[in-house]
């Protein structure tokens, strides 16, 4: 899958490219990361990329041009090579919640290009014009859009089959199947007086799958009972699974 970013800060991004399992991605191949500076695409020798805001307030604002042009690089380039556009994807607050079920979908296009935008705001100009979709990844302000864009392509990446050594660690997951994912175990069996659960050992796959469902079901429960009323109005919910929480 090939990801398209409009940054000012394009080095943020060696993050992705060199580290852990998208950088493993990259280098095989699975997704690749191409960023484009909208400073590249001025023509004042200043590079200005922003302006004061029109009727006064504190901040700048992104200029249109600059980043309307680096868009027409982008799909300048996917013709070259023969790649199909994707959605335009601002980063902003006002943007849709990200979620694993966004990341998902995701999934189904071959390129996703992301626009991360700086200062105070982006000319709604632009937005007008060229953004298909807006995603935030939470209620709270962050100096630019690079920090959701990696997050986001982070999450989208380790879903590629073949990114992760093992194709059920994605399925596995938290929020995969609307839930949170149940409490890890490794060695030693016994760490500071803790034990490892015995169902764990015993070897019977049956028992240890039922455990880590109701476990997971116990958790989200506690800590995310909005989650559990998300599975439930989905379908995700089995009578089996209501059993167990009226249990609770």
């Amino acid at each position: 899958m090939r990801f398209d970013v409009v940054t000012l800060f394009p080095e943020m991004f060696s993050a992705l490219t060199q580290w852990g399992v998208t950088g493993r991605a990259c280098e095989k191949s699975l997704a690749s990361i191409h960023l484009w500076n909208p400073r590249d695409f001025c023509s004042d020798l200043r590079k200005t990329v922003d302006d004061r805001a029109y009727g006064g307030g504190p901040g700048m604002v992104m200029l249109a041009k600059p980043l309307e042009d680096a868009v027409a690089g982008i799909k300048a380039a996917h013709q070259t090579g023969d790649v199909k556009t994707g959605p335009i994807c601002l980063l902003a607050p006002q943007g849709e919640r990200f979620s694993q079920k966004i990341a998902a979908d995701i999934l189904s296009y071959s390129n996703l290009n992301f626009i991360c935008g700086r200062y105070e705001a982006v000319d709604q100009r632009f937005i007008d014009r060229n953004v298909d979709l807006q995603l935030s990844i939470g209620d709270f302000v962050l100096s630019g859009g690079e920090i959701p864009a990696m997050a986001i392509m982070d999450s989208v990446i380790r879903l590629i089959p073949g990114v992760l050594g093992d194709d059920q660690s994605a399925v596995q997951d938290s929020f995969m199947n609307g839930l949170l994912d149940h409490p890890h175990y490794t060695r030693p069996e016994i760490y500071a007086n803790l034990s490892v659960p015995d169902v764990l050992l015993g070897g019977h796959h049956v028992k240890i799958a039922d455990w880590r469902r109701k476990k997971s079901l116990e958790l989200t429960l506690r800590l995310r009972p909005d989650l559990i009323e998300s599975a439930r109005a989905n379908g995700l919910l089995t009578r089996e699974d209501e059993q167990f929480l009226r249990s609770l």
